[in-house]
C-alpha cells in the first residue's frame, strides 16, 4: 500500500511536468530539451523561498520563470532559426549557472526545519494521515493544472496553437503570428515544468543542482505510456493520458526498483528501456499484424491450389 501511495504522489507531481512536454511533443510537433534546466529551475526556486518562509511564491515564481526560460528557448527557434534541439540545448546550458547562482553556488539546498506547502496542509488537517493530506495537496495541484490547459486549448489563442502545430503555412496564410504561437507554446510547456519542479522540492524536502536530469525522458516515459492506454484522440484525453501515464509511469519504476533485479543506482536505465519499449510497440505491433495478414494470404494460397489440385483430379477421372 505504501509503494502504490508513494507512486501515486510522484506519479501526480510529475504529472505535471508530462502536461507541458505534451505540449510541445504532442501539440507543436517539436522537441524540446529545456525540460531539464527549467525542472531544476523550478525545484532551486522553490526552495530558496521556501527556506525564507515563503513556500506559495516560490511556487508562484517557479512558473513564472519556467515560463520566461521557456520563452527563451521560443526565440532562440523563432527569431534566430536555430534549430529547435540545439535551442532547447543552450537554454538548459545557461540554466545550469541560473540555478547555481539561486542556490547559492551550492548544489542542493535542504528544507529541513522549513514550513512549505505539504506540512502546512498537514498542519491544517492534523487527524488526517499525513500521506493522505501529500496525495490530496498533488491530486488538486495536478487537477488545477490539467483544468486550466484544458480550457486554454479551447480558446481562440489556444486553437491557433494547435493548427500551428498541425499545419503552420495554413496558419501563416492565415495571417496568423506563427512565431508568437510557438513562443507562448514552449513557455507554457516550461512553466508546467517549472510548477512540478517546485512542487517536487518541496514534497522531497530539498532541491539537487542534478536533480533535472533525464527529466526529458521521464515526461516522455509518461505520454508515451498514457497515449498505450488512451490514445490521442483529442487534447482533452491526451492531457489526461499524460497524467495517468506518469502514475503508471512511477509505479513501474517503484516496482522494478523494489525487485532485485535492477539496484537503485539503474533508475536512469529503468527508464530509458521503458521509454524504448513504450516506443517500439506500436511498430511491434504493425510487423506482427502484417506478419498475420501474409500468413493468413498463403493459408488462402495454399487452399485455393489444393482446391485446384482437387478439380483437376476430378476432371481427369471423367
Amino acid at each position: 500500500m505504501t509503494l502504490f501511495i508513494g507512486s501515486l504522489h510522484l506519479g501526480l507531481i510529475y504529472g505535471l511536468m508530462a502536461l507541458g512536454i505534451s505540449i510541445t511533443f504532442r501539440i507543436l510537433k517539436t522537441p524540446d530539451l529545456t525540460t531539464d534546466g527549467s525542472f531544476t529551475l523550478g525545484t532551486a526556486i522553490s526552495a530558496s523561498l521556501a527556506i525564507l518562509g515563503m513556500p506559495g511564491y516560490g511556487i508562484l515564481f517557479a512558473i513564472l520563470c519556467g515560463g520566461l526560460a521557456g520563452a527563451v528557448t521560443g526565440l532562440l527557434q523563432t527569431k534566430l532559426n536555430i534549430h529547435p534541439i540545439l535551442s532547447g540545448i543552450l537554454t538548459m546550458s545557461g540554466l545550469y549557472s541560473v540555478n547555481l547562482y539561486i542556490l547559492g553556488a551550492r548544489s542542493n539546498v535542504s528544507l529541513l526545519g522549513s514550513e512549505h506547502l505539504f506540512s502546512q496542509a498537514a498542519a491544517l488537517f492534523p487527524h488526517i494521515n499525513r500521506n493522505f493530506v501529500r496525495l490530496w495537496v498533488a491530486f488538486l495541484l495536478c487537477a488545477a493544472c490539467f483544468s486550466v490547459l484544458t480550457w486554454f486549448f479551447r480558446t481562440h489563442l489556444g486553437l491557433c496553437i494547435r493548427a500551428t502545430g498541425d499545419n503552420d503555412d495554413m496558419v501563416r496564410a492565415s495571417s496568423i503570428d506563427v512565431d508568437r504561437m510557438r513562443i507562448i507554446a514552449v513557455a507554457l510547456s516550461n512553466a508546467c515544468v517549472g510548477f512540478s519542479g517546485a512542487v517536487a522540492a518541496q514534497y522531497q524536502g530539498f532541491a539537487d543542482i542534478g536533480g533535472g536530469v533525464g527529466m526529458m525522458v521521464v515526461g516522455l516515459a509518461s505520454v508515451i505510456i498514457g497515449e498505450m492506454f488512451f490514445g490521442h484522440r483529442s487534447v482533452t484525453l491526451g492531457f489526461l493520458s499524460a497524467v495517468c501515464g506518469s502514475v503508471v509511469y512511477r509505479l513501474i519504476i517503484a516496482l522494478a526498483l523494489k525487485s532485485d533485479f535492477f539496484p537503485a543506482y539503474a533508475l536512469k536505465l529503468v527508464s530509458a528501456l521503458i521509454v524504448v519499449t513504450a516506443l517500439s510497440l506500436p511498430a511491434v505491433r504493425d510487423r506482427l499484424r502484417v506478419f498475420g495478414l501474409k500468413r493468413e494470404a498463403l493459408r488462402r494460397k495454399t487452399l485455393n491450389q489444393e482446391a485446384l489440385g482437387e478439380g483437376e483430379l476430378r476432371a481427369d477421372d471423367r
